[in-house]
């Protein structure tokens, strides 16, 4: 019998919703949620402020207009499905152009320091895809400032006594719950395939136990641990996108992995340096000398060849950073450019800071960037020129999810199809879904498609859940109980995986799968090596059944070896996809880039056609099955605004000569 109550059940239960992941999609589904009268389980990997979200640099779109440029929120929605090569949904992108500037007004009142113009506005600086100043920021540490401000605004939930539909308070209860440092293991399904509710390991002492849930929301993040060494945190392994995948959830365009033009090298992990540095008037170039190996400082103007604004003088250092990586990868590794004789180029604030009020002025605005890299390369970069590479550094693919479309060609409010995946009950939000950013982000946009994500999802959560017949709270402890005990037993195997037969090192084996992924599925991608990658990820998944479990010593409580071994079993399967998908896609659309199509490269190649819209211009939708993905595909929504050539001005170059020097490796 379903519960006649929106709060408890019959027997009294309190009827949870669950949120898995604490960034900044999963804490503003929580507080819609909350401000439905839903209460919430907020389970996440990690403490909630140091969730990836915390690492956004940048800024946040919105089409606010300030400078009286023109700008308009249809413009953004026309240059945010542009700019990912219209490869995205566009009810939804037009949904979340709508929202942006009443989001930032919202953000404003929470109390983000934005940086404000001397007369007291909201500042905004320009970001890579458009002409228009159109990112408000916070310096450049505004993922953090966000995160703090939705934070603040969760934990006064944390404190709010739980009211039952009649408005008496339910003893013990409050409005949101929350579970730091906890894994998902699982998703629990019923007979009909609907969510139900999870099941989560305590990172503290290892306990596994199951949560009831009327709805659940994955707002997990990106895969960026797939690729070994990235922007990502180390967190960020893509594994319950990976769980709910084998659990049949779609996983849609899974080949898009954006690669950022501008981060610190290292051998440990490559560190962001914000596109805010080029916002600001940041130059990117390399030596017109190939030989050249001074420091950058040391180098003339007149000896400087800043090529993306030789290229593209309309955009200049601002084109969207697919192509913007691709420039640098193609300056290095095939022309034979470098910096201090370097795999990488220079990126340059030098000329800004020439005075003490410039010098100010990028410190105010950038600081907690440039603070960055001069922490870890110890070098000043008011005084010289950083160098930088493209680095992995987000993910436009994710879980498949629907939306409604309503009477205004934007998505329909509170509908419960909004933000779903194939999985009744169950919603994905952030970098864990595909929705808003096509075939590749525009700068800016991440901060504002979680925050309006889950704007999305809260309600469209609500709304599924008083539409359900029965509550999860209502059923059988049986379906909880059985698989809680299924994942204890799988978690006691993978801890017992010892003696001669166990032969594999995991922390190696992911190493070599960060390895391959990195040096021959990112920037260029060649056939003949993307079927290398399928055919070793597929050998390397039979080798991961001998990963041995490092530490034994841990019975009984935490033990994160055996922990990462779940971890990698997704990671694996994640590679597959994104693999798989980029051997099938037989064009050039947005980050995903075979130089093979190229017509610039092969004038007289008919197949080099670059982007082919008449066999292409649909979503990538990855099934598990024994054999691993099965690929399907479907027509994107083109309704609002017609498809155009993706034009940033190039201006046509004479071809560098070839270099010898050899691919990254």
């Amino acid at each position: 019998m379903a519960a006649k109550s929106s709060v408890l059940t019959e027997s009294g239960q309190v009827r949870r919703a669950i949120v898995v992941g604490g960034g900044l999609g999963g804490l503003m589904t929580v507080i819609k949620l909350c401000e439905a009268g839903v209460p919430v389980d907020l389970l996440s990997l990690v403490p909630v402020k140091r969730s990836h979200s915390v690492c956004a640099q940048g800024g946040i779109n919105a089409s606010v207009n300030i400078k009286g440029e023109g700008d308009s929120p249809y413009v953004h929605f026309y240059e945010t499905v542009k700019g990912g090569d219209f490869l995205a949904n566009q009810p939804p992108v037009k949904g979340m152009a709508d929202a942006a500037p009443n989001i930032v007004f919202m953000l404003d009142r929470m109390g983000v320091p934005f940086n404000r113009t001397p007369e007291g506005n909201l500042d905004f600086r320009r970001f890579g895809g458009t002409l228009f100043h159109r990112t408000a920021f916070a310096g450049a540490t505004t993922g953090q400032q966000l995160l703090y401000a939705l934070d603040e605004q969760v934990r006064r939930w944390e404190t709010v006594d739980l009211e039952d539909d009649k408005g008496v308070t339910v003893p013990g209860e409050k409005m949101v719950r929350k579970f730091e440092y906890w894994d998902l293991c699982g998703l629990i399904l019923d007979d009909t395939g609907t969510c139900r509710g999870v099941v989560a390991q305590d990172l503290k002492n290892g306990e596994i136990r199951s949560f009831r849930g009327d709805a659940v929301c994955l707002a997990t993040g990106g895969p960026g641990l797939v690729f070994g060494r990235s922007t990502n945190s180390i967190i960020n392994t893509g594994s319950p996108a990976a769980i709910a995948y084998q659990q049949g959830a779609k996983y849609g365009n899974g080949e898009f992995i954006q690669v950022h033009p501008t981060a610190i090298p290292g051998t440990d992990k490559l560190r962001l340096i914000s596109e805010s540095v080029r916002g600001e008037g940041g130059r990117v170039w390399v030596p017109k000398d190939r030989n050249d190996k001074r420091a950058g400082a040391s180098i003339p103007e007149g000896e400087r060849y800043y090529f993306l604004e030789e290229k593209y003088p309309k955009y200049r250092n601002l084109v969207p950073r697919d192509i913007a990586s691709r420039e640098i990868f193609r300056a290095v590794m095939h022309e034979g450019y470098s910096a201090e004789g370097q795999r990488s180029v220079f990126l340059d604030v030098t000329h800004l800071c020439k005075t003490p009020s410039g010098k100010a002025a990028v410190r105010k605005k950038l600081e907690g960037v440039l603070e960055i890299y001069e922490k870890f390369v110890g070098v000043d970069p008011y005084d010289n020129p950083m160098r930088i590479f493209p680095a992995v550094h987000y993910s436009m693919g994710g879980l498949w999810v629907d939306f409604e479309k309503g009477a205004d060609g934007s998505l329909k409010p509170g509908s419960s199809r909004n933000q779903m995946t194939n999985l009744p009950g169950l919603y994905a939000t952030g970098e864990a879904d595909y929705q808003y950013h096509g075939a590749n982000r525009l700068g800016a946009n991440s901060l504002l498609s979680c925050i309006y994500g889950g704007m999305v999802t809260g309600p469209a959560m609500v709304a599924w859940r008083e539409g359900e017949k029965k509550s999860a709270f209502d059923l059988s402890s049986t379906l909880f109980e059985n698989e809680q005990k299924r994942r204890e037993t799988e978690y006691t195997a993978l801890g017992n995986r010892a003696g001669a037969e166990f032969d594999v090192n995991p922390y190696r084996l992911h190493e070599e799968l960060g390895d391959m992924m990195l040096n021959d599925c990112t920037v260029e991608r060649q056939n003949s090596k993307l079927d290398e990658v399928v055919a070793k990820v597929r050998e390397m998944k039979g080798r991961f059944k001998r990963c041995a479990a490092l530490d034994r010593t841990l019975t009984g409580t935490m033990n994160q070896p055996v922990v990462f071994l779940r971890h990698l079993a997704g990671m694996l399967d994640l590679a597959e996809i994104i693999a798989v998908g980029a051997r099938a896609r037989e064009e050039n659309r947005g980050a995903h880039y075979k130089p093979v199509f190229d017509p610039e490269l092969h004038p007289d190649d008919p197949k080099a056609v670059g982007r082919d819209d008449k066999n292409w211009l649909k979503t990538t939708l990855a099934t598990v099955t024994a054999d691993g993905p099965k690929l399907t595909y479907e027509e994107v929504d083109i309704s609002l605004e017609p498809l155009a050539r993706r034009d940033y001005g190039k201006v046509a170059q004479k071809p560098a000569p070839a270099s010898t020097t050899p691919a990254v490796k």
